[in-house]
């Protein structure tokens, strides 16, 4: 996170033209007028900023999203993950905070342990491909 918040003030500074950042935290920088968005890196519009296109209307099919999510143990037990997820569904599903979430630029999304388990295998191997093709190696 703070080499993120470093990369904002290097933005608001006039130090660094452009960068990819998450909306989440530039939001209240492009509100007030002090960042200019060009385009939002998922793959649709934001519904905080709906007249600002996407990356890939200029490069099809690219789609970048930043997520959050909780995770727990390997071999924590079964009833645990569910009275987990369902609490964390009920918050999640609550107004206020949905609204909190967008008001930050944020989307809300629950699932089951099993959709994010294969949301997070579907980035693993979407971003290990992107690591293959560049020849980026470990230091």
């Amino acid at each position: 996170m703070a080499d993120i918040n470093r990369e904002v003030v290097h933005l608001l500074a006039g130090q660094v033209q452009v960068s990819f950042i998450g909306l989440t935290v530039a939001i209240e920088h492009i509100r007030s007028g002090k960042l200019r968005a060009l385009a939002v890196a998922a793959a649709t519009r934001s519904d905080v900023l709906p007249d600002i296109p996407t990356v890939s209307d200029f490069v099809p099919g690219y789609e970048a999203s930043a997520f959050w999510g909780l995770g727990a143990p390997r071999n924590t037990p079964a009833e645990i993950i569910d009275k987990l997820n369902n609490e964390i569904n009920a918050a999640l599903a609550d107004p206020q905070l949905k609204a909190r979430f967008a008001d930050l630029g944020g989307t809300v999304i629950a699932g089951s342990p099993s959709d994010f388990g294969s949301f997070v295998a579907t980035e693993t191997e979407k971003w290990a491909k992107v690591v293959r093709f560049a020849g980026i190696k470990p230091e």
